[in-house]
């Protein structure tokens, strides 16, 4: 009698263990790999992060993600990649190179790639307008500094970062002929200490809005701005409540945005194989979070509420 219901009790598991794998097999799977920075840097791989867990719980979605702190872009995705996953997306434009590499070599994987553009007919390329987030933070910082003296900080010395320098730039000069831009590259997007050495550097020389793009270095300019009592910019996500006294807004990159939009079409099997997408303020690629600390006039929000109309 036990022998029997041994027996049944094993028939019974084999059972449900074929229904459990015939479900994941049909749940949608994506890979991440993420920026050499990882998670936690408040930025650019967090709100990719983001928008996959809304995938995950809105559409229902199954996830993995690698991290490359050791630089390894091409084992971690290749790691991804082996784990059979529908979608296999690559974070930041380094990962560009095992991107475009692998794609060759696994020409039946679907791969997404955030922040630079490949050629391949199986990557779904996804850029943001970034200088049009910078241009209105500049807006802002133009307006509102008192000293004439603004600082912008990048992480590495990259054209991407140089599209975020300019934008400021630009915006700063539209409403300020007058204000000086203060320029430096920390050469890295990990490193919290040295961005809040250059921040201190910048606010020896009267700077009093900073916008720093620059992933986890950022950060560490965020905390020395609030530590030193001036004013700071967010970048990629909304950096309010890292540093509360000093974050004015944050320009957002929607990444989370994107990556959900891309894995709902591809789930609706709408093809997107080899598409290029530039996003910016008027695709909901590009917004600011709302504006604390400082007030601006009714003139000045006028000026950019029309930036924004405008897509600049």
């Amino acid at each position: 009698m036990r022998r029997l219901l041994f027996i049944i009790l094993i028939v019974l598991l084999s059972a449900c263990s074929s229904v459990e794998t015939t479900q994941t097999e049909d749940v949608f799977s994506v890979g991440l790999l993420l920026s050499d920075s990882g998670l936690g840097d408040g930025s650019f791989n967090d709100s990719a992060f983001r928008g996959l867990e809304k995938t995950r719980d809105e559409l229902g979605i199954i996830f993995d993600y690698r991290e490359p702190v050791d630089q390894n872009f091409n084992g971690k995705l290749e790691e991804l990649i082996k784990d059979d996953h529908d979608l296999v997306i690559g974070i930041g434009f380094t990962a560009a190179p095992a991107v475009n590499e692998l794609a060759d070599k696994y020409p039946k994987q679907q791969f997404a790639l955030v922040d630079a553009v490949s050629d391949k007919k199986n990557v779904i390329s996804i850029t943001f307008k970034e200088e049009e987030g910078s241009y209105l933070i500049g807006l802002i910082a133009g307006l509102k500094t008192k000293t004439n003296v603004v600082g912008f900080i990048g992480g590495e010395d990259v054209p991407l970062i140089h599209n975020f320098e300019q934008g400021f730039k630009d915006g700063v000069k539209a409403v300020n002929k007058d204000a000086t831009v203060l320029t430096e590259y920390a050469g890295t997007f990990g490193d919290d200490q040295i961005g809040a050495k250059i921040a201190s550097k910048q606010i020896e020389k009267d700077a009093d809005f900073i916008f720093p793009a620059a992933g986890f270095t950022g950060i560490g300019v965020l905390k020395e701005a609030q530590k030193e009592g001036i004013y700071a910019f967010g970048v990629d996500s909304d950096q309010f409540y890292i540093a509360e006294k000093a974050v004015v807004t944050s320009m957002l990159k929607n990444v989370d945005v994107a990556l959900y939009d891309v894995v709902k079409k591809l789930i609706n099997e709408e093809g997107l194989t080899g598409e290029q997408l530039e996003l910016g303020v008027k695709d909901n690629g590009i917004d600011l979070t709302p504006i604390r600390l400082i007030q601006l006039s009714n003139k000045e929000q006028s000026i950019i509420d029309k930036a924004m109309d405008k897509g600049e």
